[in-house]
């Protein structure tokens, strides 16, 4: 092994470590709101996780909560499905450098408009990229976000979630890959695991549950038992 390869190798020790202690001893971290298992109800209906509230905080206040900039853009799904989306590709929370993608509330006709005034359009793995117009952008960074979704940075066992997230009201597995879903409809939570890719929670308000669990259902998964 070079230098080089172990001084990355044992600066990815040291991270995972990081992370790992500071999730098993939560009492030495500073600041409980980057823990993905602080959730928040300000109302019975809403949910609030890393300082964002979903349905009230917009992305330009996420940037100042994150203290990061935020990319913004329109996506199209293979389906046709619009989305618009903005996001931090590096963000430092738990001791880790994690993505996170908010989803914004734009309704389907303005995002029909914000497709048609698109500059470019790129392809991606899983549909296409409109880039959009700057006054777009400015639309999306004033608007509520709906959903976040966070992506960290290493592999987490499950026995760590269940042990701060508790066991999960429901699990679906799905049939078209080997991705289980821990849902956690108290919390607007999925969590996605699997044994070849990093873990990805997706939150959202209590209320709008069914949208992420019906798709899973539509596309064959699979309730099982734990």
């Amino acid at each position: 092994m070079t230098n080089e390869s172990k001084i990355y190798w044992s600066v990815g020790v040291i991270s995972v470590a990081i992370l790992l202690g500071a999730f098993l001893f939560p009492s030495e971290r500073p600041k409980k709101e980057e823990l993905p298992w602080h959730i928040e109800h300000p109302t019975p209906d809403s949910v609030r996780v890393f300082g964002v509230t979903l349905g009230l905080t917009t992305p330009a206040e996420a940037e100042q909560l994150f203290k990061e900039h935020v990319e913004a853009g329109l996506f199209k799904s293979p389906d046709g499905r619009l989305a618009a989306e903005v996001f931090f590709e590096q963000i430092n929370l738990a001791g880790l450098r994690s993505r996170v993608v908010l989803t914004v509330a734009i309704p389907d006709e303005e995002l029909q408009q914000m497709y048609e005034r698109g500059l470019r359009m790129t392809a991606t793995g899983s549909g296409k990229k409109i880039t959009l117009t700057p006054d777009d952008i400015a639309r999306l960074r004033s608007m509520p976000v709906t959903s976040l979704t966070l992506m960290p940075g290493v592999r987490l066992e499950d026995s760590l979630l269940l042990k701060r997230f508790g066991k999960p009201d429901q699990v679906i597995r799905e049939t078209k890959g080997d991705a289980t879903h821990w849902l956690y409809p108290q919390h607007g939570l999925d969590i996605s695991l699997s044994a070849t890719e990093k873990p990805v929670m997706q939150y959202v308000p209590p209320r709008d549950f069914g949208k992420l669990v019906k798709p899973l259902l539509d596309n064959g998964g699979q309730a099982v038992s734990r």
